[in-house]
Order: structure tokens, then sequence, then C-alpha cells
């Protein structure tokens, strides 16, 4: 069929490699970030691109985001995603964090609470009643820091 892409295999599963997976001391400075920007893939294999409050956290760059959003659908159907960390002050020094959700339940907003704090913001007023919250874990398969200031 002309124009359409050949579908892409599954990456093959590979020995964990921390020098692919450790965002460099260069680009450490971006985990303080105010916004990332979450790539999810949609259910018609498109992707999904939004921005979010993350914190990084015990060593581990975590969301809290409600149950009823189409990113975390999109999560628990397929875990393939990317967070992109761009330093707002200088658009040409980013890095890309691509990985595997892990999605947890956060029904007493224990973790949303540490994101409201770090935002000055209660999570719990974004959410209507009946919905609830989880903690997306992205567990780093690469990352691609960048500088292209020269």
């Amino acid at each position: 069929m002309a124009g359409v892409a050949p579908a892409l295999k599954p990456p093959e599963q590979t020995e964990h490699n921390p020098a692919m997976t450790a965002i460099p001391e260069s680009h450490r400075d971006l985990l303080n970030g105010q916004f990332a920007t979450l790539a999810t893939i949609g259910r018609d294999d498109t992707p999904h691109l939004t921005e979010v409050w993350f914190l990084h956290d015990d060593g581990e760059l975590k969301l809290s985001l409600n149950t009823s959003r189409l990113k975390t659908k999109n999560l628990r159907r397929r875990a393939q995603c990317s967070l992109f960390l761009l330093d707002l002050q200088n658009p040409y020094r980013y890095v890309d964090v691509r990985g595997r959700a892990r999605v947890e339940p956060d029904d007493d907003y224990a973790f949303a609470d540490k994101v409201g704090a770090k935002y000055g913001a209660n999570l719990r007023e974004h959410d209507r009643p009946g919905e609830s919250r989880v903690v997306v874990t992205i567990e780093p398969q690469r990352v691609f820091p960048v500088d292209m200031t020269g």
C-alpha cells in the first residue's frame, strides 16, 4: 500500500546499561524544571503529547495523573513513553527520557500532595468527584541529552 509506513517491530530486550539510562551531570539541572512534555501512544498508534507537572523524587522521574485523562489511559494500554525536559532559558538544550511507565494507585493523594507542594497547588481541586490519581514512574530505557548551543 503506497504511503503507508511498515509496522515497527518492538525493540528487543537488552541488558540494563546505566550509561544509556542515566541523566548526565550536564543536564541534571533540568530535573528541577517546571514542566515536561509527556509523549504517549494513542489507541490509533499516533503520538499524544501533553505538558505535565513532574517531580524528580528519590532518584526517579514521577508524575501525578488523573485516571480519567487520555494520557493515563494510553499508558495503561501501552507503557512506552517519552518525557521531554526542555531548558526554557535555552531551547537548544534538553533531555529526552524514553522508556516505560509504571502506573500505581495514589488513592490517598500522598504523591499528589508532593507534586502540589512543588507547584503551589492542591491537585484535588483538579479532580472531579469519583476521580482518582495514579503515580506514574518513568523507567528509562534510553536517555538522550542534547545541547546544540555550540
